[in-house]
């Protein structure tokens, strides 16, 4: 998020001295994108963080997907997924192309390592539960409903609470950067007044754990579509302060004050974050559109360039029959969708919707991964006769 931030204890100028208290030097890490030119922050670690003890190759991360197929809708019912593990073993994936990964994650225990995303920037959604990310910049509390955003090279680790409703989240993993939308910004990155949701509504690291332990500690990194094992001689998390403007933070989908007008806004006007090609918006329970002949369900629409991912979270979503809780609709470039039968007639003369949903927009086409056929609907393609 592109606003200044500063924890713990940096010193007055960068690359300058920064002294431990036996006089030694703390180290400085400079953390970048673009080359130096994008967004960056500065880390002043215990230890070098170069200091690697074991480096291994474990293997290809990317899934396998279906050969080509019928072009056609696509349902998929994810609590058919009942795997668990922690929140990276446990990723099933379901849909992905060169610009990302989307899938889900039920970790029902924490990481016993830590891990980085060396390809791009993640996304997780919390459909339920609630826990911590301990992170590099410090610890984050999510609850459901968060979106928590985690920028390339962030090391963290996902800790479930045990006592409280099982974790799932809806997992969108890039190989570009996360940004919220260009036009609710203006030229300094501030989020203008007519955005549906302002910097208020960011929630920052709030604890910045600082370990000096020595010993093997392993950090699993993504890079070039493999997995990793780095091995460091000394804890990870040994930052004592850093400032800038790369770091992870967490938006909430019940904090995105939906825009609505007369007649029906297309899906763009619940834009929530965007990356290289693809955008991702939040469907949030919101007043319809209020011209008195006004037909509040959406129109028949033809995706002539992106394919579009709907993620059902909670609520009746008012334009579907026969999704449920936790579904992934995949309708895809080249035909068009809308409402069900008799969801257009339905609509008219209602006030307002309860559904919950996020919404992810490609504009290359997605391909289905092959472990995740069993979850599938069938005849979702036919539902609308």
């Amino acid at each position: 998020m592109p606003f200044y931030h500063r924890m713990g204890s940096i010193p007055p100028k960068r690359h300058t001295t920064f002294r431990k208290p036996d006089d030694s030097l703390y180290r400085e890490q400079v953390m970048g994108t673009k080359g130096f030119s994008g967004i960056q922050s500065i880390l002043y670690h215990h230890y070098p963080p170069t200091e690697v003890v074991r480096a291994t190759l474990l293997g290809s991360y990317m899934p396998e997907y279906e050969e080509m197929g019928a072009l056609k809708h696509r349902h998929f019912k994810t609590k058919r997924y009942t795997g668990t593990g922690d929140a990276l073993t446990g990723r099933q994936y379901f849909l992905g192309n060169d610009d990302l990964l989307i899938g889900i994650v039920n970790p029902d225990k924490p990481m016993d390592y830590y891990y980085r995303n060396s390809d791009g920037d993640e996304v997780l959604f919390v459909h339920h539960g609630s826990g911590q990310v301990e992170t590099m910049f410090g610890t984050l509390t999510y609850r459901s409903g968060d979106y928590i955003v985690l920028p390339i090279g962030t090391i963290y680790r996902v800790i479930p609470d045990a006592d409280g409703d099982a974790t799932k989240m809806l997992v969108i993993e890039t190989n570009s950067w996360i940004t919220t939308p260009k036009r609710y910004r203006n030229e300094h990155g501030q989020l203008l007044e007519n955005s549906p949701f302002c910097e208020r509504d960011i929630r920052l690291p709030e604890q910045l754990l600082t370990y000096t332990d020595q010993g093997e500690f392993e950090v699993r990194t993504k890079s070039r579509g493999y997995l990793h094992s780095i091995v460091l001689n000394h804890h990870p998390l040994d930052v004592v302060g850093w400032d800038g403007f790369l770091y992870p933070w967490i938006f909430n989908i019940g904090d995105f004050e939906p825009i609505t007008g007369r007649v029906h806004l297309p899906p763009p006007t619940h834009q929530t974050f965007e990356g290289h090609n693809f955008v991702i918006c939040s469907f949030v329970p919101r007043l319809f559109d209020y011209h008195p002949q006004a037909i509040p369900a959406p129109y028949f629409h033809s995706n002539v360039d992106s394919d579009e991912v709907l993620y059902y979270v909670d609520g009746n979503f008012m334009s579907r029959r026969g999704v449920e809780e936790g579904s992934i609709t995949l309708h895809p470039t080249g035909i068009p969708h809308g409402p069900h039968k008799g969801k257009i007639e339905a609509s008219i003369g209602q006030h307002a919707t309860a559904e919950l949903a996020v919404m992810i927009d490609t504009f290359k086409p997605l391909k289905v991964v092959r472990q995740v056929i069993n979850t599938e609907e069938p005849d979702y393609m036919y539902s609308w006769l």
